[in-house]
């Protein structure tokens, strides 16, 4: 056998069909077969299926007690009577099933502060894809030095903490000492009394921060549309809003509904912006969302299970678009 082996190895064919007819009768007489290979090599894809789960077990371990356990914890307390008094261990804490959310259902302010929270969503997503994808387009005609700032001021808004950028804003409108009012002759006009102008100074506030996001992203598309597509487009006699709509915006399909849906989420639990601007939702909680509802229905009147419920509620919410987001991933991943 070895010397059939080493005759193979000089190239010799018969000595190679002597070392097969070698090993075929080693099988037939039951001998050592050489698919030990072959099965250790099977083991090792059987058994290295679970290196990914290794690698990622401290992760998981890390987001179970950060995530699973608070939200354990939420959906809990939304099922309790859990107020200031058992708290303090004044009175036993008891089971209300849904009765928390039954309360919370019938309670009219839930719903306008719902169709609040939704309607001010949508147009801060409207608005944050309509700037941001115009900048895009903007940053595709100037030159690099023009591009270079407009990138670093965008990314220094981007980069701003939503506290620290709603105080400034709140000085930049103020009726006192802001240079808006001067600059447009409004005088001592206050924007964060009405519940309108101050949805809308908060919003700018949103779009300002959110915007870079979808720029740098949809300019990341753009660059990799091939320049003969928008060559012949423009030889074709297109406009630019043309171009856009009828080349452009089928393209970038894929990215746009990444950042419209991530938008979504972030618009739709905004807390910081309204909280800080409007003094905690505005006069009469005129200028309430869902977040700073639950706050207050949480800390503000010490009702933590009627707080939790509304938490429970936006969880859902938001779980459903993001169930939404990632069956549109995978879509574009089997059509890509």
């Amino acid at each position: 056998m070895v010397a059939a082996r080493k005759a193979a190895l000089r190239g010799d064919p018969a000595a190679e069909v002597s070392g097969e007819a070698s090993a075929s009768s080693g099988r037939a007489a039951g001998g050592p077969v050489r698919g030990g290979a072959g099965a250790a090599r099977t083991f090792r894809r059987t058994s290295g299926g679970w290196t990914p789960w290794l690698y990622l077990a401290p992760a998981l371990v890390v987001l179970g007690g950060l995530l699973v356990y608070p939200v354990y914890q939420l959906g809990l307390i939304s099922f309790l009577e859990y107020t200031q008094a058992q708290v303090s261990g004044g009175q036993p804490t008891t089971f209300q099933g849904f009765g928390n959310y039954a309360t919370l259902f019938a309670d009219d302010q839930f719903w306008q502060v719902l169709l609040a929270t939704v309607v001010f969503a949508a147009a801060c997503v409207v608005s944050t894809l309509a700037v941001g994808c115009a900048l895009a387009v903007l940053l595709t005609r100037v030159r690099a030095v023009p591009r270079l700032a407009l990138m670093l001021a965008a990314l220094g808004a981007w980069a701003t903490p939503a506290i620290t950028g709603s105080t400034v804003w709140l000085l930049l409108f103020d009726p006192d000492f802001g240079p808006v009012n001067r600059i447009l002759g409004l005088g001592d006009y206050s924007w964060t009394y009405g519940r309108y102008s101050a949805f809308a100074l908060v919003l700018l506030e949103v779009v300002w921060c959110s915007f870079p996001f979808v720029m740098v992203t949809v300019y990341a598309g753009i660059r990799a549309v091939p320049d003969e597509v928008l060559e012949a487009a423009a030889l074709d006699g297109a406009s630019q809003w043309r171009i856009w709509r009828s080349v452009l915006a089928p393209m970038l399909r894929p990215i746009l509904v990444v950042v419209t849906i991530q938008s979504v989420i972030w618009d739709f639990k905004v807390f910081t912006q309204i909280y800080v601007m409007t003094n905690g939702g505005g006069i009469a909680g005129q200028n309430l969302v869902l977040n700073v509802y639950a706050y207050q229905k949480a800390f503000a009147s010490s009702q933590y299970s009627l707080g939790s419920a509304i938490g429970v509620v936006m969880l859902l919410i938001l779980l459903a678009v993001t169930l939404v987001y990632l069956r549109l991933l995978r879509r574009q991943g089997e059509e890509l």
